[in-house]
């Protein structure tokens, strides 16, 4: 595990929490961005804990870059910001949970092991968010929620994918071709207005279909 952050007091709070875990251990640290990337070269960790506010490369670029490399980690996200767009970016980056800053004692165990089973996982304060500004969206334009108009088969799709199955992973799962797959994917994203994978992944949170 690999810790990227620009205040030496903050890493060392991380590094404590996150060592007194049986089963884990830092291999590296960093304290900006392009410091992160080399070591995740270098040292190519399973997971890659990354402020989003870091000098010379912030945390969602490095996110980006560190997917490209031959072993890329999981990345978890802490920000500051619990602001949709914020999130949305660092998801598109490859992130696979997000965490506030104020609250990182009581997630950040948590969201290492949800990540390392392949899940996201974002903090209770940010799924709040995110609920009460769709909610507030939803309001204004007149709107209702669609997911009523999901058949079956489409909730499961949209669970696997949200959960980071590719549509090849859920085709294995539910025993279905790829096309079909990628068929249920289409409609969903319709249905639900979801235009990629970072949206479907937010919109799972929203409805707590995925925690």
């Amino acid at each position: 595990m690999l810790l990227a952050d620009d205040h030496g007091i903050v890493r060392r709070g991380l590094k404590s929490l996150l060592e007194s875990e049986p089963g884990l251990s830092i291999v590296a640290e960093a304290a900006d961005g392009l410091e992160a990337l080399r070591l995740c070269e270098e040292h190519a960790p399973d997971t890659l804990i990354v402020d989003i506010g870091m000098p010379k490369m912030n945390g969602i670029e490095v996110a980006a870059r560190v997917q490209k490399l031959a072993r890329s980690p999981r990345v978890i996200i802490l920000s500051m910001h619990a602001d949709e767009s914020y999130i949305l970016r660092a998801l598109a980056a490859g992130a696979r949970a997000y965490l506030l800053k104020d609250a990182t004692d009581e997630d950040l165990l948590p969201a290492v092991r949800s990540v390392a089973a392949g899940k996201p996982f974002f903090s209770g304060a940010v799924t709040a968010v995110l609920v009460e500004d769709y909610m507030r969206r939803l309001q204004a334009r007149g709107l209702t929620d669609s997911y009523h108009l999901l058949t079956d088969r489409e909730r499961e799709v949209l669970q696997l994918l949200a959960e980071g199955r590719s549509n090849k992973e859920v085709a294995t799962e539910l025993d279905l071709g790829l096309s079909t797959v990628e068929t249920h994917r289409a409609n969903l994203m319709v249905k639900l207005n979801l235009h990629n994978t970072a949206e479907i992944v937010l919109y799972a949170v929203r409805k707590g279909i995925i925690v």
